[in-house]
């Protein structure tokens, strides 16, 4: 899973010392401020070296692997995984939270709105999104302080409010650029600007969320808490793992259009209080990476170095394929079994943890490691 084809990259520190940036190799860390000598690996952020581009990446990339095969890796420069504190992995710039699962689109819409088609008119013309909130997104092992807010029960006349009582997840990839942008980016442009993966649970206050979100979408109810896994997959690791979209038709407007896709074959695992639930897929998502930034720029909205976008909620065709809990317990009418106990929607203890492992080179696997957050009381 963390294999010579994957070399993903973190920031981390040992006991007494700063922060700089690593790639996992095995159950180790090396230190690339040490193998590689450059200042920008001492930095306690990926941004710098995020920043430097693609053809950097590669050369990177390559001393990286010709170290590791040489065994020229400095021995001070290795450190046992569970030796060190992993810390955010790159300063987030902005945060865009996309909608492109049409399996958790055309849920939702059955849930909400019964009567009405599931996709709105718009769904399948481009990748719906929403602006999230870059200042709380937070890395993984943090816990998640459950929000409150305002909340109105259909059976209720006027709102209320207090703490959350339908507070969810939401199982995601996350992408981060790199290479900052003025000019819109189109999808064969994506692997020159986009530095790599990671794996996102953008929580939900469902109740607050339901209130607030007409007409102008989710705010508090969003905003309050989104955490990321501590290893960024660099994009070059994930070639293999390429596949196509599901059949988009109508055929996408021209700005759009992808000449190979980057529809990634991801698979996720979500787990409740030690108890897996579901599996979702990536592969099943209508949209694309590369179709996310495209859209998002294309009207003149600039890209940063770590620019954070996510996919939204990953669900597939299956009931146990579901990324979010609305989905999986049915808006809370068909309970899922945790052990010995129920659950609806999150408690306050609850922890959940998302893991995701993608085909590599030469029949391996990549793995992204994983996100993780408990719940504590408002």
């Amino acid at each position: 899973m963390y294999g010579i084809d994957n070399l993903p990259y973190g920031v981390f520190s040992t006991t007494g010392t700063d922060r700089r940036v690593g790639v996992r190799f095995g159950d180790t860390v090396i230190d690339l401020s040490v193998t590689l000598r450059d200042d920008v690996f001492a930095q306690p952020t990926l941004n710098p070296f995020m920043a430097q581009g693609r053809t950097r990446w590669v050369e990177v990339r390559a001393a990286i692997t010709d170290a590791i095969g040489a065994d020229t890796v400095p021995a001070d420069a290795v450190h046992p995984v569970e030796s060190v504190t992993m810390h955010m992995p790159f300063d987030v710039a902005d945060y865009v939270d996309f909608y492109a699962s049409e399996h958790h689109a055309s849920n939702l819409g059955r849930l909400f709105r019964p009567d009405s088609e599931p996709l709105m008119p718009n769904w399948k013309h481009l990748p719906v999104a929403y602006h999230g909130r870059a200042g709380t997104v937070v890395l993984s092992g943090t816990d998640i302080r459950r929000p409150s807010g305002q909340r109105k029960a259909p059976d209720q006349s006027s709102p209320t409010f207090g703490p959350s009582t339908r507070l969810d997840i939401e199982a995601e990839m996350g992408f981060v650029v790199g290479v900052p942008s003025s000019e819109p980016i189109g999808p064969d442009r994506f692997a020159d600007h986009v530095f790599g993966a990671v794996i996102v649970n953008d929580w939900s206050a469902r109740d607050i969320q339901a209130w607030e979100y007409v007409p102008l979408g989710p705010n508090l109810g969003k905003s309050f808490a989104t955490s990321i896994s501590p290893w960024v997959v660099p994009l070059l690791a994930l070639e293999a793992a390429r596949v196509s979209t599901p059949v988009q038709d109508p055929e996408p407007l021209e700005y759009l259009r992808e000449s190979r896709s980057w529809a990634l074959d991801i698979d996720l695992v979500v787990s409740w209080n030690g108890h897996e639930v579901s599996r979702p897929p990536y592969r099943e998502m209508y949209w694309s990476p590369a179709q996310m930034l495209a859209h998002e720029t294309i009207n003149g909205a600039t890209s940063r170095t770590g620019d954070l976008f996510a996919s939204g909620t990953i669900s597939g065709p299956e009931k146990n394929q579901r990324g979010a809990f609305i989905e999986l317990t049915w808006g809370g009418k068909e309970p899922v079994t945790i052990g010995s106990e129920t659950r609806t929607f999150l408690e306050d203890g609850d922890e959940v943890v998302i893991a995701a492992s993608a085909p590599g080179a030469n029949g391996s696997r990549i793995g992204f490691g994983d996100v993780r957050g408990r719940i504590t009381g408002a």
